[in-house]
């Protein structure tokens, strides 16, 4: 999936990037938590970043990556922290660190792009833990509670 979005179409991407999300294997719980997280990211991304973006998701072996890629002039800080309780707004980047397996924030010339990833289990193939042949490519594995 790779679109250009701006405030008027960001009710419209949701939608197709929840199917999308789904169809990639990610659903559930995990499924609603990383729509939820790049949707904080588009919105950013109108809000903050020059009106509009484009977005980028695909799935590489067993990760779902998607990034957001606004064209507004990049602020000075970055802060992914949660914000006073009685200041309005400013938990996106907060909540898309919560709800997703990585968030990474690239600052360039023409703004900021915004990444994040998630596990997703691949039907049929046992997860790769660390230790496997070097040739062997890494899988997500899922915290194990013993």
């Amino acid at each position: 999936m790779s679109e250009e979005f701006t405030a008027a179409t960001v009710t419209a991407l949701r939608h197709r990037l929840q199917a999308a999300v789904s169809a990639a294997g990610l659903v559930g719980d995990e499924g609603y938590d990383f729509v939820l997280a790049v949707h904080e990211l588009v919105t950013n991304a109108v809000r903050h970043g020059g009106g509009h973006g484009h977005l980028q998701l695909r799935r590489q072996d067993d990760v779902l990556i998607c990034q957001i890629r606004d064209h507004g002039a990049a602020a000075a800080g970055l802060p992914v922290r949660l914000s006073a309780v009685d200041v309005a707004g400013g938990r996106g980047l907060w909540l898309a660190h919560q709800l997703t397996a990585g968030l990474t924030l690239a600052r360039g010339l023409h703004g900021v792009t915004a990444t994040v990833t998630a596990c997703v289990s691949l039907v049929g193939s046992p997860p790769m833990v660390e230790g496997a042949k070097h040739d062997e490519p890494k899988r997500c594995v899922e915290d194990s509670q013993e």
